[in-house]
């Protein structure tokens, strides 16, 4: 750990608060959005074809890893756990608005509301659970790597925790939204893979944001490769 000036310690207070509140908003977000479906040519190399509830993902696993390499594995994981009530609290205000009947004129009727968020709790439940289990394997991942490394070669500690845990996190909730009949299994297959590639070019692609983000802040707060902030 690493002795703070007040100033300082307000300030990496300000920034872990931002990177948690964008977690949990990317978090929450693509919980209710998951049952839009899009395909992507990706240069006529591959066709992805992967629910938009994907596209916050990646941001959180990038998150994650930041809030592991400059503040610690204590700090990280209490970032995924605040998510996971942030998601159990959705669901509550989804279950109340879903309770109360729409008028006669009402743009969206209670038909719409409930074809749009009815599966957010089974959707919501499977990603808790995969999630839960990525993103401790990620952070478990990572912090060993680091130890390893003994605080050096952050791309790969962020790339091998976050391919294996991406691939944890695609496998199991889709195996749970098939489980519980909200997507056929027909497509298991092709989204397992669509999901899964899409993420790891993701996180290869955001390898230099993460030297980026640590780089500043390991300079501002005087912070050597092996220590971390203390908040």
């Amino acid at each position: 750990m690493t002795e703070l000036s007040l100033s300082q310690r307000l300030k990496a207070q300000r920034i872990y608060f931002i990177l948690a509140a964008l977690f949990i908003t990317s978090l929450v977000v693509s919980n209710l959005i998951f049952q839009k479906f899009f395909s992507w040519d990706f240069f006529g190399i591959y066709t992805f074809k992967i629910s938009v509830g994907i596209l916050p993902y990646p941001i959180t696993f990038l998150i994650t890893d930041i809030v592991s390499e400059i503040y610690g594995k204590k700090r990280a994981n209490q970032v995924v756990t605040t998510g996971i009530f942030a998601s159990v609290f959705s669901l509550l205000i989804i279950w109340v608005a879903a309770s109360v009947p729409a008028l006669t004129d009402s743009p969206i009727n209670d038909k719409l509301f409930l074809k749009v968020f009815g599966n957010s709790a089974i959707a919501v439940f499977a990603s808790m659970m995969a999630y839960l289990l990525a993103q401790y394997i990620d952070i478990q991942i990572f912090h060993f790597w680091k130890r390893l490394t003994k605080g050096k070669h952050l791309w790969l500690r962020n790339n091998f925790s976050t391919f294996l845990s991406q691939f944890v996190d695609t496998f199991s909730v889709l195996f749970l939204l098939c489980s519980f009949e909200i997507l056929p299994w027909g497509i298991f297959t092709e989204l397992l893979i669509s999901g899964f590639l899409f993420k790891v070019l993701i996180a290869a692609l955001d390898t230099p944001m993460l030297y980026a983000a640590v780089f500043a802040m390991r300079k501002y707060f005087n912070l050597t490769p092996t220590k971390e902030l203390e908040i």
